[in-house]
């Protein structure tokens, strides 16, 4: 099960924390990714972190968004600075197990705006 935090109002320019914590073992073992689903538009990807610790981003975050993992914790994390109204989703963490297995977490509402 994963259960995302951090959803709330931010002003353009500004920053946040996601959080999307796991419950069961083998945390270590999944690649983490992080989407999100924009008004009026289909869900998307956003970030994706390995058991390895490899980071990759879409373009629209790249150089904003920082996506990490405490594997102790079950925790991943999505750091969002330089906000613009675009960013504005509901921001929703995935697992995928080494047997290609994806597990969904329930979503969280984020928005820019002033």
């Amino acid at each position: 099960q994963l259960v995302e935090s951090g959803g709330a109002l931010v002003q353009p320019g500004g920053s946040m924390k996601l959080s999307c914590a796991a419950t069961g073992t083998n945390f270590g073992t999944f690649f983490m990714h992080w989407f999100r689903r924009a008004p009026a538009k289909e869900r998307e990807w956003v970030a994706t972190i390995g058991t390895r610790r490899v980071e990759t981003y879409d373009d629209s975050v790249k150089g904003r968004f920082t996506i990490s993992r405490d594997d102790d914790k079950n925790t991943v994390y999505l750091q969002m600075n330089n906000l613009i109204p675009e960013d504005t989703a509901v921001y929703y963490c995935a697992a995928t197990s080494s047997r290609y297995e994806t597990v969904w977490g329930q979503g969280t509402q984020f928005t820019v705006s002033s």
